[in-house]
Formats: C-alpha cells, structure tokens, sequence
C-alpha cells in the first residue's frame, strides 16, 4: 500500500503531509480538519487488492508508544464525500 495525494481526488483541498522530512517515515499526505480529523486515502497493489479479496482481511498498525488508542477508523469511500457536499468551505474543500 502507498499513501497518495490528492486525498480527495476531484476537489481541491489543502492538503498537509506528515514526516514529510523524516526519512525513517514515508511521507504521508493528509487533509487535516479544524475539527481535529485526519484522512488519508491508500493506492493497493494488484497483489493486495486480491489477498483481502479472497482473505476479507485487513490488519491496521498503529504505533502508540506507550500512549493511549486514539479512535481509528478504516473507510472503503472517502468519508469526506457528504461532509463536502453539505457545506465545502467549512471543511476547506474547494469543488473547482
């Protein structure tokens, strides 16, 4: 899996990028809300598009060095999409 930009593909968004100069990381570009929420949107490979296929699996790691869970979740649409179109500007999405 790779993180890829534009993360919400078909508006314009401001977009920030963790660990951008951090090369023990890979670059993550992400939209990042006033409200504090994160989203990022991953390309798959053939490979692993055909192992959670036929395994229906998906394993999500987290590293929290010894700090508390923060709340994650895993979206097959972008979870921006009614968000965005009930109001573009309160969630700095720009439709043109």
């Amino acid at each position: 899996m790779t993180p890829i930009s534009p993360v919400v593909p078909g508006f314009k968004v401001r977009e920030v990028v963790y660990a951008k100069d951090q090369p023990e990381y890979i670059p993550l570009p992400a939209w990042r809300g006033d409200d504090g929420m994160i989203v990022t949107r991953w390309q798959l490979t053939w490979r692993e598009r055909l192992r959670i296929l036929w395994s229906g699996n998906l394993w999500l790691t987290l590293l929290t060095f010894n700090q508390p869970l923060q709340p994650v979740m895993l979206n097959a649409s972008c979870p921006l999409d009614g968000r965005a179109l009930m109001n573009l500007d309160e969630f700095g999405v720009d439709p043109g």
